[in-house]
């Protein structure tokens, strides 16, 4: 690859103000999540250290979007809808690249579902989806963006710290 002078480009260089991520053959790049959140995006993914995924963060760079904004690249893998939902409640402005063959053959923003079930417990500790009783909790969707749930069992509201409260 060539620039607009013809000379050759490294693409694994060091970039003017940092280092350039190296583009994926296959997989998901997770972009536009809230700065800050990228951490709590691996974890809803199940992704650790031990993992033997591979995964590039970038954290805290500029956006026009969002001020401050995460990357994350997960190479040869494609997100489920329900881990998709996940992320949507902590990053409701993420936008999901499939990538296939170094070509972005899907864009699409995330989106969440009017009602979540099993998957964000109610911070109402006296919540009847907080006992022992065989129920999952079930959040409603208010607001997408930013979030704000709504518990169906004792309408407790949910909107900050919601990444603490996944199940």
């Amino acid at each position: 690859m060539t620039d607009k002078n013809n000379e050759k480009i490294d693409k694994n260089k060091e970039e003017p103000g940092g280092l350039r991520v190296k583009p994926i053959n296959n997989g998901t790049v997770i972009d536009h999540i809230a700065g800050g959140q990228a951490l709590n995006v691996l974890k809803i993914l199940g992704i650790s250290g031990t993992t033997g995924a591979t995964v590039s963060v970038v954290m805290n760079v500029e956006s026009k979007k969002l001020g401050k904004k995460d990357i994350v690249k997960v190479e040869d893998r494609e997100l489920r809808e329900e881990e998709l939902n996940r992320i949507a409640l902590i990053a409701p402005a993420a936008s999901i690249n499939i990538i296939r063959n170094c070509r972005v053959i899907e864009k699409r923003p995330v989106d969440l579902p009017d009602e979540i079930v099993g998957v964000v417990r109610c911070q109402n500790p006296n919540c009847i989806s907080n006992t022992h009783e065989p129920i999952k909790s079930r959040m409603l969707v208010k607001v997408k963006n930013p979030v704000l749930l709504r518990c169906l069992y004792c309408e407790q509201p949910l909107a900050n710290g919601i990444a603490e409260y996944l199940i």
